[in-house]
């Protein structure tokens, strides 16, 4: 892509949103520790970090015009890895129930191996996350968060709050994985 439209320039790997992509994948192994060791109150801190690096390196991208290939996709990357992760650990401390960690795993590497099995099969094919996707990572994303912010904060509101989380995941997460097979089969028979 051309340099003067901002859009996709493949170099930059140092560019300020891609320094804030690599500070949040830095925070991967702290919030897996401060789970593991019930420092709930730090994971939140790391949590909101996160949060604020992801919308920023966004923000800044397109302000600064340093929008990256390699951001395009570390970004998602980073933050599949960082959810994954806490719904991984969360299981392992009973904070999540594993059949819905197993879900949420088990649609991420489904997406995983048909990208792989389609790049090694007809090259690269953009498929751009669908409503249904942004729907399913978004309510993992008020989960892991309302799981942890439980706690720190019991709160009987909270509770009720990310017992009802757990239905809209495990739906969203189910349907969108549907609909990205089909959508996959579609796109590759045409």
């Amino acid at each position: 892509m051309s340099e003067r439209s901002g859009v996709m320039r493949p170099g930059r790997l140092l560019s300020v949103p891609n320094q804030l992509t690599f500070l949040r994948l830095a925070f991967l192994p702290f919030l897996i520790i401060s789970i593991r060791y019930e420092r709930y109150d730090w994971a939140l801190g790391i949590l909101v970090a996160a949060a604020l690096t992801d919308a920023l390196d966004g923000l800044l991208a397109r302000r600064l015009r340093q929008k990256t290939a390699v951001g395009a996709y570390l970004d998602p990357i980073a933050d599949k890895l960082l959810l994954s992760s806490s719904f991984l650990i969360l299981a392992f401390e009973g904070k999540i129930r594993w059949w819905l960690a197993i879900l949420v795993l088990g649609r991420d590497a489904l997406m995983l191996i048909a990208a792989a099995v389609i790049l090694l099969a007809v090259g690269y094919v953009a498929f751009p996350p669908s409503l249904w996707g942004k729907l399913a990572t978004a309510s993992q994303i008020l989960m892991v968060f309302l799981v942890i912010v439980l706690a720190v904060f019991e709160n009987p509101l909270l509770r009720l709050a990310r017992n009802a989380s757990t239905g809209f995941v495990a739906a969203f997460t189910v349907f969108s994985g549907l609909h990205y097979s089909i959508t996959v089969a579609r796109r590759l028979s045409q």
